[in-house]
């Protein structure tokens, strides 16, 4: 481990007084991945970072030396490798050394900033926390998005057979248990954490993912003009009925069977067009949608700026979100129902836990299903009030404020028991 404990008193002692003049909490956020790159737990470090800045809290972000920068936030990128330094989706040998520079880098923030919490994004950053601010004595609060092994299964790097998953899935399980404190994308994964992870239910807090409602709104307040310009910009045909998936392109994401999907819906109307927004496997599965013979019913635009998604959400009719991992989270699906789009899942609990009564959903993996569902849910007469009761839903239990609000009640937590712990100390 390293030994940040003096240079981190010192640290305390060269800060002191200017933190007396600062209401801000000082709080270090680790992400180890390419910040920002437009999805999945990017956003959800980007909304929780601006809502905790919005109640008072310093953020500073340290992270790989790939992705863009995002005004208003301030970001420490560790210096670069010889090799790949841009590494945005899934696992990757690459994350070996950019997690060694990375932990060295939180290391010299650590002295330099004297945080008073480390939050940590993903596994790897709960490893880089242990190593660096359990030295230092300062609260560790691990953002727990999905299971680690599972989601190396999902994205084909790792097979339940091989002899490293059991080694991988128990050093997992240490690191679960390493934070004062594991925040949760979702209800789900807080009883993954408990039951197949054995974490302490009251470590475990679950802050599901949420949505800004004043960026992403509703589609009928878009002037129709501008909807039938960016559909034209898109070259969809007139008259085609437009659904929508926003986010990365991958079999664990179910983009295989929205295709196949897809290709039976169209062999019996042709009134239906298919946009699909993201990367990073845009190219090779235009060819596919090519081979399905439905390449004139499909528009791929590629990678999406987080800032340009809520416009183009609002060019659909209806949107979908076949995903198929039941470990992680789906934040896509709170930006569909600001939107106000009536939306199918495939059935999991995460879905049920965001829809609620207002989702539909496809069996688990039934391509066929998912056909019929997006066919009823095209042809339903309920469409804008099945919208209408998304949005309203998404408004009133997934604020990023309230989110933020909870997130910051866990650091008080966690920095009373470390203050009453140093008060018995002394």
């Amino acid at each position: 481990m390293i030994d940040l404990g003096n240079g981190v008193e010192k640290a305390r002692a060269r800060h002191q007084s200017r933190a007396a003049r600062e209401t801000g909490l000082r709080v270090l956020t680790v992400a180890p991945t390419s910040f920002f790159s437009d999805y999945g737990c990017h956003v959800r470090i980007l909304e929780e970072s601006r809502a905790l800045a919005r109640l008072g809290a310093q953020i500073e972000i340290c992270t790989y030396p790939g992705g863009r920068d995002i005004p208003n936030l301030t970001i420490h990128r560790a210096p670069g490798g010889r090799w790949g330094n841009d590494v945005r989706v899934g696992s990757s040998y690459h994350r070996v050394y950019l997690d060694g520079l990375l932990t060295a880098h939180v290391a010299l923030r650590i002295v330099e900033s004297a945080p008073a919490i480390v939050h940590a994004h993903l596994h790897e950053g709960a490893l880089i926390a242990w190593l660096t601010a359990r030295p230092a004595r300062i609260p560790v609060v691990f953002d727990f998005q999905g299971s680690l092994t599972s989601e190396m299964v999902d994205h084909g790097f790792l097979a339940t057979e091989s002899p490293m998953f059991r080694p991988l899935r128990r050093f997992e399980r240490w690191l679960d248990h390493t934070a004062e404190a594991v925040l949760t994308s979702s209800h789900n994964a807080a009883s993954i954490l408990i039951d197949q992870f054995g974490v302490p239910r009251d470590r475990v807090h679950a802050v599901p993912d949420a949505v800004n409602a004043a960026e992403f709104v509703p589609w009928w307040t878009v002037p129709e003009h501008l909807r039938f310009d960016g559909r034209q910009e898109l070259r969809i045909p007139p008259g085609r009925q437009v659904v929508g998936y926003l986010g990365l392109l991958a079999e664990y994401q179910g983009i295989g069977h929205l295709l196949r999907a897809a290709a039976a819906l169209v062999a019996r109307r042709d009134d239906l067009h298919f946009l699909l927004m993201g990367y990073p496997g845009h190219e090779r599965y235009r060819d596919y949608a090519a081979q399905l013979g439905i390449g004139d019913h499909v528009t791929f635009t590629g990678r999406i700026p987080y800032e340009c998604a809520p416009e183009l959400l609002a060019l659909l009719d209806i949107a979908v979100s076949p995903k198929l991992s039941e470990t992680e989270g789906n934040g896509k699906l709170l930006n569909y129902m600001s939107v106000g789009l009536p939306t199918v899942a495939f059935d999991g609990p995460v879905g049920r836990e965001i829809l609620g009564d207002g989702g539909r959903f496809a069996a688990h993996g039934d391509e066929a299903s998912l056909a019929r569902e997006m066919a009823a849910l095209l042809d339903s007469p309920q469409r804008r009030a099945i919208g209408e009761a998304l949005r309203a839903r998404a408004i009133s239990h997934f604020s990023w404020d309230a989110a933020g609000q909870a997130i910051l009640d866990v650091y008080q937590r966690l920095l009373d028991r470390s203050n009453r712990a140093r008060g018995h100390a002394i």
